[in-house]
C-alpha cells in the first residue's frame, strides 16, 4: 500500500483500507458459512466459540453472561470485530513491510487461522482442539 508520490507510509489510510476488508471479508465468510450449513444434513447443537467470547468479555466487563437472546448478535459483534482487526493489522503490516503481502495474503491468512482457530480458540476453552473434533 506504498504509495507513489511519496511512497511514504501513510498509517491511516492502511487502517482505513484494512477495516473496510476485514468487514467485508467477515461478511463473506457469514455468507460461505451459512451456505455450507444449508448443504449439511448434521445440525450442531454446541455454541458458536464467537458467543463464548462474547460471554466471556460480558463476564469480565458487567459481571454476567449475555442474556440467551442476544447471544447470536453479540457472537456477530465479536466475529466482525475480529474481522476488522485482523484486516487493519494485515493491512498497516503491508504498508511498512510489503513482504507481507506474498501470495495476496496467504502467509498471513495461513498464520491467522493457525493462530486463531487452532490454538487461542482451543486454549481459551471456546472450542475442541483440532484433534478432538
Amino acid at each position: 500500500m506504498a504509495h507513489p508520490r511519496t511512497d511514504t507510509p501513510n498509517i491511516w489510510a492502511a487502517a482505513a483500507a484494512g477495516l473496510v476488508a476485514g468487514l467485508a471479508a467477515s461478511f463473506v465468510m457469514d455468507c460461505f458459512q451459512a451456505g455450507v450449513a444449508a448443504l449439511s444434513s448434521s445440525e450442531s447443537d454446541a455454541e458458536p466459540a464467537t458467543e463464548k467470547a462474547a460471554d466471556k468479555v460480558s463476564q469480565v466487563v458487567v459481571g454476567h453472561d449475555i442474556p440467551d437472546d442476544r447471544k447470536p448478535l453479540a457472537g456477530q459483534v465479536v466475529h466482525y470485530a475480529l474481522g476488522a482487526g485482523l484486516g487493519i493489522a494485515y493491512a498497516v503490516a503491508a504498508e511498512y513491510r510489503p513482504s507481507v503481502t506474498a501470495g495476496y495474503g496467504t502467509a498471513f491468512a495461513a498464520a491467522t487461522t493457525a493462530l486463531l482457530d487452532e490454538a487461542a480458540v482451543p486454549a481459551a476453552g471456546l472450542g475442541d482442539a483440532p484433534w478432538n473434533t
